[in-house]
């Protein structure tokens, strides 16, 4: 119990050297591929699970949005799969750490912003000021639509990294509560133990759905700018 709380969001190392560049490329290997005519049974879940996803967020893009299929859905895959292997017991979640979230949130909020400027510059300036607006509120209107604009990829982080450190630690006292109340009262323990399994497949379902809002945010704000 005087374990600390926040071990297990500490960065691994060995040697010296982070792991983490480790950690973030070993998702990558259990998606397999396959080159034969005919698929297995895991490779057609997961192609057809990739198609019902593409296809539902892609449905409210315009040519130039659909563009960004590819990278909308390896971005799922991997905050996915990165979710669902920080689950298991001693590993480590990279998805718990600000700073990788603001990483993947900023650049592709910036793609999507840049490509409004671009393609619909008139348009993507109309947002800060909207139609109507008495002319004494312009300058603090026009603030205020700039400081919400800059603190999407903020929020974009924040909440993917709140989530999924909220139920690791929630996971991480109740199962130290169970391990201390089994030599106290094994009614209760019992107990907490069933709430730990319950917390433990809603944390799944968690994992899942975050990874998916994450994207499609991220496909909300290219529909806005493309």
């Amino acid at each position: 119990m005087n374990e600390n709380l926040f071990a297990s969001f500490i960065t691994p190392m060995m040697f010296g050297l982070p792991l983490v560049t480790l950690i973030v490329l070993f998702p990558s290997l259990l998606f397999p591929t396959s080159n034969q005519l005919v698929n297995n049974r895991l490779i057609s879940l997961q192609q057809w699970m990739l198609q019902l996803v593409s296809k539902q967020m892609m449905s409210i893009h315009n040519t130039k949005g659909q563009t960004w299929a590819l990278m909308l859905m390896s971005l799922i895959l991997f905050i996915g799969s990165t979710n669902l292997l920080g689950l298991l017991p001693h590993s480590f979640t990279p998805t718990t750490q600000l700073s990788m979230n603001l990483g993947m949130a900023i650049p592709l909020w910036a793609g999507a912003v840049i490509t409004g400027f671009r393609n619909k510059t008139k348009a993507s300036l109309a947002h800060f000021l909207p139609q109507g607006t008495p002319t004494p509120l312009i300058p603090m209107l026009v603030i205020i639509e700039t400081i919400s604009l800059f603190i999407q990829p903020v929020a974009l982080a924040v909440r993917l990294t709140a989530n999924i450190t909220a139920g690791h630690l929630l996971i991480h006292l109740i199962g130290g509560a169970t391990l201390a109340l089994m030599s106290i009262n094994t009614t209760t323990a019992l107990i907490t133990f069933i709430i730990l399994i319950l917390l433990t497949v809603l944390e799944f379902a968690v994992a899942m759905i975050q990874a998916y809002v994450f994207t499609l945010l991220v496909s909300l704000y290219l529909h806005d700018n493309t």
